[in-house]
């Protein structure tokens, strides 16, 4: 009988963060363009035509582009205290079953579980890596993955949690 080297707890974190990066590298390969239509022709060939047909019928149909919003709005305000309340639940439950005698289910945050200092700055830097990534993902105007990285971190925090008071 061969152990497994991952818990599941350590693999579905794995492979959400695995996933995550696919979508952020993905969406990092997507850029919204906005072209400018002219009137004028670009060109005087057999195609001079089609750049004015363009213009006065796709520049009418093209949505708006949305509005630019600021990044310490309500909606992220309440996002990041959640992640930093989650995270310090998560540092709570996981120093408590440390000091019990269990053992950390994850191999990253396993470097940082020796000390309960060592454990609390693992978890504010979880915490600030989520709030700085967010904030790149604003200022490159990827709004949406802006709000899907706390999100992600919510969820798996909560799972940690859940996970960590179940097994008591």
């Amino acid at each position: 009988m061969s152990k497994q080297p991952f818990s599941s707890r350590a693999r579905r974190k794995i492979t959400g963060t695995i996933l995550l990066a696919l979508v952020s590298a993905t969406a990092f390969a997507q850029q919204a363009s906005l072209a400018r239509f002219d009137d004028a022709p670009v060109s005087t060939g057999p195609t001079a035509s089609a750049p004015a047909a363009l213009s006065s019928g796709v520049a009418s149909s093209l949505p708006e582009a949305p509005s630019h919003h600021r990044f310490w709005d309500n909606e992220n305000r309440a996002l990041f205290v959640t992640v930093a309340a989650l995270c310090a639940a998560d540092f709570t439950v996981t120093r408590a079953n440390l000091q019990s005698g269990g053992r950390e289910l994850n191999p990253l945050t396993r470097i940082f579980s020796g000390s309960t200092a060592g454990l609390a700055v693992n978890f504010v830097g979880e915490t600030a890596g989520v709030i700085g990534l967010s904030y790149y993902l604003h200022k490159t105007g990827h709004h949406q993955l802006e709000r899907l990285t706390p999100m992600f971190n919510i969820g798996s925090s909560a799972f940690a949690v859940a996970y960590d008071l179940s097994r008591r």
